[in-house]
């Protein structure tokens, strides 16, 4: 097994690791770390890298370069059982054959501890994650839910430093799946241990992680807190994967008085606040980028920035409404409100509306 996490407090890092299945390219050159205690989540579209990032961190796959540490220690071709990174996985993968108490004891079973020790384990472990008192049902017997939580305690019963999760709330229903993000944070807070999540669904990683990696054919678009990829996204990509983000192509037009940004959009001229990164020169290229719940309905000068467009449709999501909407120029973007605004007077189709959003609320990106 792996030693104990040294004094830095990183427990699983990659150095510029590449994964190749032939000509094709799953991961190339990420580079990572995940801290002691911390809620990793891996995210990005389909082909982007994401299962096969997990799987080398388990040893289910082997990188073609770069180097892979456990708690400070190389591990690139480590065999799996060597390293005590147990996975959950989105089809459960429970046993049929055994019960509930046997399945979360599986791996102590294979280490060898009694079985009245890795019995009482496994009872604590099933009342930890709620299912206490079922330890004698078998798998056919339980609700997703159910066999979802079991897995977790099975993945927990030899106490790892590091859990992987791979789309493990993948196969559950909407409601199902928020109330086991709930469980799952609280559990991996009450245990300190370090979990890294793959995941397709960006909200689910918004909510559970303390940081999120987002991977883009098998690069590292940016790396950050769920507010810093949600509210400053480094790429074009991250800003139109994550959440509703309408991107427009800007010029810069300099600085006000104030120390605001100009820039020239084909919707009309608008006041931003500068990145912080760096500084824009004047005609520079820069993409403006306005999340579609910044967007709102607004009275003529009532913002500096504001532009007349109608309505092509809506979708509607329980207490919320995205608003497809055209501009002038035949610019289309999304905007978000909450679904009051339109009781009384549904928006229509072809509906003239002015749209505005105040200055703190839009982001530059070079």
């Amino acid at each position: 097994m792996v030693d104990e996490p040294e004094a830095t407090g990183v427990v699983v890092e990659f150095e510029h690791v590449s994964r190749f299945f032939g000509e094709a390219v799953a991961v190339d050159a990420v580079s990572f770390a995940v801290g002691q205690g911390e809620f990793f989540s891996i995210i990005g579209p389909s082909g982007s890298g994401k299962t096969t990032t997990v799987r080398m961190i388990a040893g289910l796959e082997v990188p073609t370069d770069g180097t892979i540490r456990l708690f400070g220690k190389d591990v690139t071709t480590l065999a799996p059982h060597k390293r005590d990174t147990p996975m959950v996985f989105q089809s459960y993968a429970l046993f049929p054959h055994m019960n509930l108490r046997d399945n979360v004891a599986y791996g102590l079973r294979m280490r060898r501890v009694s079985k009245s020790q890795r019995n009482a384990r496994a009872d604590e472990l099933l009342e930890l994650v709620g299912m206490d008192g079922l330890g004698e049902r078998r798998a056919d017997q339980l609700s997703g839910g159910q066999q979802q939580r079991v897995a977790l305690a099975r993945a927990l019963a030899t106490e790892p430093r590091v859990v992987l999760l791979d789309e493990a709330l993948g196969a559950l229903d909407a409601a199902l799946r928020v109330e086991m993000q709930g469980e799952l944070k609280r559990l991996q807070d009450q245990l300190g241990c370090s979990f890294v999540h793959v995941t397709h669904d960006q909200s689910e990683a918004i909510a559970m992680a303390d940081r999120i990696l987002v991977l883009n054919e098998g690069r590292v678009e940016q790396v950050g807190t769920p507010a810093e990829v949600f509210a400053k996204p480094e790429t074009r990509f991250v800003a139109s994967f994550v959440g509703q983000n309408n991107l427009v192509d800007a010029i810069s037009h300099g600085s006000t008085d104030e120390g605001l940004q100009r820039v020239h959009t084909a919707l009309g001229e608008f006041l931003v606040q500068p990145p912080t990164k760096h500084a824009l020169e004047k005609g520079q290229p820069v993409t403006l980028v306005l999340r579609a719940d910044a967007l709102r309905r607004v009275t003529p000068r009532e913002t500096p920035n504001e532009f007349e467009a109608t309505v092509a449709g809506a979708q509607y999501s329980g207490a919320r409404v995205t608003l497809l909407m055209e501009a002038s120029d035949g610019t289309e973007f999304r905007m978000e409100e909450h679904e009051s605004l339109s009781v009384g007077a549904p928006l229509r189709p072809g509906d003239y509306l002015l749209v505005g959003w105040d200055i703190g609320d839009a982001y530059l990106m070079k």
